[in-house]
């Protein structure tokens, strides 16, 4: 028979354990900073984005041509040189120190308060430089670096483990990054940890709430984008919603197998120039990421945010292979190897495959619900993590009423990509793992000993051993 618990006695002893309450309130404390990170790095990913549209827009929109190459080249350099840890999306370097067999030498590697400054600095030179980059993959890895320094306060006793704190840190940031609560939790789940211990559960969720509330106090508690309005979807509309889940599933899976091939091939003729070179490689394709740009009026500059803004409001002046080129350069952004995520490129690059089916079908009235179902399906076939994906959707649009169109259309587009592709960030972060362990200094091994020397070892000179080799050879 189970006791029943007895609250009093519980309450005098969750009391009593002083050294618990201060564990709890160290970690509390980081996870408000990981917030508070995330928020210092939306406002300087902002306006230094802000600050790339004033040269285009106002300057001199063929200066591009000229300083997208110089700024990419200059944060790389930076990159390599000073926290080659901090380089790509970020999610695959927070689900490489989860593995068992990662040790704390090698973890710093990947997650620490010294890559969590260089990934907001370094990104928003990304961002400088106008590449299509998002800044939610890198929220993660800052989150997770923030709350992974609070270990250095814990016991070693501590119930409150490193997996716990780079979950709930990982969680935080995607929480904070979209103003996505719910999202948070279920990438925690589904991408980082696959299972949510009791134990940790109450932590993770407390990260999130905290880094929400940092993100809310200076943002407002609005969605990410607005609140859409949809007409009720029928039967007749059944058509256009499987060609948009279909379409994103196809696409989704080749960008994945596209991005996987690029950054772990080694034996690619290009990918040997690029570590033969890697600045003036990535100067050239910041170049033609520009000459992109420049041919779509800057609609591939950025994240997209601002397109898929226009696109949910009717408003789409997007050029007509907008999808094409956006996919490109976003492929070509992630290759540069300047930090960067891929969240927010693939959010718009689905928002264009709805909208173009929509303008195919002649379904203006459903175009905001053919968009949203596009941005959930592209984002889980890239990252095969259709429950994040359209948490995430549903939630930036307010879109409660199209949560099972939502649902379908990101798991549809999540099969058919798992045909295509491996997934994305697992292969990353297995990748990046190998790199790692292939550069730490290998221990000395010592010299096996000779026949000649283990002979003299065992037999005495001069012994039965040379009477026995004489009389054979007479």
């Amino acid at each position: 028979m189970h006791q029943e618990p007895d609250f009093f006695h519980n309450l005098n002893e969750e009391m009593r354990d002083g050294k618990r309450w201060l564990e709890r309130t160290i970690v509390l404390a980081y996870a408000a900073a990981a917030g508070l990170s995330v928020v210092a790095f939306t406002l300087l990913a902002e306006a230094a984005f802000g600050f790339f549209e004033s040269i285009y827009h106002g300057v001199n929109g063929w200066l591009v041509l000229i300083w997208m190459p110089a700024i990419t080249a200059a944060a790389v350099w930076a990159t390599r040189k000073w926290a080659p840890g901090a380089s790509g999306s970020g999610i695959p370097q927070v689900i490489a120190t989860l593995e068992p067999s990662v040790d704390a030498g090698l973890r710093k590697r990947f997650v620490s308060l010294w890559l969590s400054f260089a990934k907001i600095v370094l990104s928003s030179a990304g961002f400088l430089a106008g590449l299509s980059i998002g800044r939610e993959g890198p929220s993660v890895q800052v989150a997770a670096g923030v709350m992974h320094s609070a270990r250095r306060w814990l016991g070693p006793k501590s119930v409150i483990n490193t997996h716990a704190l780079l979950v709930a840190g990982g969680a935080a940031g995607i929480a904070a990054a979209f103003n996505a609560p719910l999202a948070g939790v279920v990438f925690a789940i589904e991408e980082l940890s696959r299972k949510l211990e009791s134990r940790s559960s109450g932590l993770i969720i407390a990260a999130i709430v905290l880094a929400g509330l940092m993100g809310v106090s200076v943002f407002g508690n609005l969605s990410y984008f607005g609140r859409i309005r949809v007409a009720e979807l029928g039967w007749r509309d059944l058509l256009p919603c499987l060609a948009v889940a279909l379409s994103c599933g196809v696409l989704g899976g080749l960008f994945a197998k596209l991005m996987t091939h690029s950054l772990t091939s080694s034996t690619e003729r290009l990918n040997k120039l690029r570590s033969r070179f890697p600045i003036r490689f990535a100067a050239a394709l910041a170049l033609l990421i520009a000459v992109i740009g420049v041919v779509t009026g800057g609609a591939t500059f950025g994240a997209g945010s601002e397109a898929v803004k226009h696109m949910l409001q009717g408003e789409a002046d997007v050029p007509e292979f907008y999808v094409t080129l956006k996919f490109i350069a976003t492929w070509l952004s992630a290759w540069v190897g300047v930090p960067g995520g891929i969240f927010a490129p693939s959010l718009s690059i689905g928002a264009g495959v709805g909208n173009n089916v929509a303008s195919l079908a002649g379904t203006a009235d459903i175009a905001p619900a053919l968009i949203a179902m596009g941005m959930a399906a592209f984002l889980a076939a890239v990252t095969q993590a259709p429950l994040t994906a359209f948490i995430i959707v549903m939630e930036m649009v307010d879109g409660h009423a199209l949560v099972l169109s939502l649902m379908a259309s990101a798991m549809i587009a999540s099969m058919i990509s798992r045909m295509i592709a491996r997934p994305l960030y697992e292969s990353l972060a297995l990748h990046m793992l190998h790199v790692a362990r292939a550069s730490l200094p290998k221990e000395p091994q010592p010299e096996p000993a000779t026949a000649e020397a283990e002979t003299a070892q065992t037999q005495p000179s001069g012994g039965p051993a040379k009477a026995d080799t004489e009389s054979k050879t007479c």
